[in-house]
């Protein structure tokens, strides 16, 4: 008889385990496309914004008419044509790699440095001066001086993104690290917890509130970088493009190459900041009036 239960106890287990494993995926499906559902209906805010965007440059088109500033409409066809050209995929190719490396660059050595300088009183004394400065100087005179420097090519444009954008991520930084709940880091530190941990469960995750924020300005401000420099360069992607459509005064296509670069920053920000931010900080969907159920 025990063996008879034994066999109808491992038959039972075996039998059960694909149930709960299939049951698992299921509950892990089902998150993902709640997520995506929550996701997708929060954009609904940002494209009114975008109509109303919209509704105003309608308004200054009717205005001044097509030759200072082009329809919304005719801008968009002529951005149509440009994202179908066979040219296009090496153009944007050529950009994306130059802005979203400074982007990395300036993220990481800027979020770097304000740890530091958040830990540290002397070091804050001595790295806050000189980021202040560096935020001082105006974009273009870096983008001369990477010119003189690196000469036209993509360190010039990667550097001039690295030092106009870095100052962002390090207040950003900076601000959190230092505002953090001493006490609960002492509290921690009381019960044993190694510095590694007490950043990772205590720090971390104030410090993120501050840095997605400041990631999200940093990235925009890598984009609009990243073409001025190509622009005054003449190194070829979209900055080119516009430095050509404004020499020969095609305004639809200057302002066709301008909404094409927005549309870039928009889809860094909302297609990468956006979902690891959803990722690494669920807390925040707990106030919700589903909450976060797991």
């Amino acid at each position: 008889m025990p063996s008879e239960e034994a066999a109808l106890s491992l038959s039972y287990r075996q039998g059960s385990r694909p149930l709960r494993t299939g049951a698992g995926a299921l509950i892990r499906s089902g998150r993902a496309a709640a997520w995506l559902g929550r996701y997708v209906w929060s954009g609904w805010a940002g494209l009114a914004g975008l109509f109303c965007l919209a509704a105003a440059w309608q308004a200054g088109h009717e205005l001044y008419g097509s030759f200072i500033l082009p329809a919304p409409g005719e801008t968009i066809a002529v951005a149509w044509q440009i994202l179908h050209a066979p040219e296009f995929a090496g153009i944007a190719a050529t950009t994306a790699e130059r802005a979203l490396t400074g982007f990395a660059l300036a993220a990481g050595i800027g979020t770097l440095a304000g740890v530091v300088a958040g830990y540290s009183f002397a070091a804050m004394r001595i790295l806050k001066p000189i980021v202040t400065v560096t935020l001082g100087v105006p974009p273009i005179a870096w983008i001369v001086l990477a010119l003189i420097w690196f000469g036209s090519g993509n360190g010039s444009a990667v550097m001039t993104v690295v030092l106009a954008s870095m100052p962002i991520s390090f207040a950003g930084a900076l601000e959190g690290v230092a505002t953090r709940d001493r006490s609960l880091d002492a509290m921690a530190r009381v019960f044993g917890a190694s510095p590694l941990r007490r950043f990772r469960t205590v720090t971390l995750p104030h410090l993120l509130s501050y840095m997605f924020a400041a990631w999200t300005t940093t990235i925009g401000s890598a984009w609009k970088v990243t073409v001025m420099a190509e622009l005054l360069s003449n190194t070829g992607g979209v900055g080119s493009e516009l430095a050509t459509a404004r020499a020969v005064f095609d305004i639809p296509a200057v302002t066709a190459w301008i909404l094409i670069t927005v549309g870039f920053a928009l889809i860094s920000d909302y297609a990468i900041l956006h979902p690891l931010r959803e990722a690494v900080e669920r807390w925040r969907s707990a106030g919700l009036p589903w909450g976060v159920k797991r």
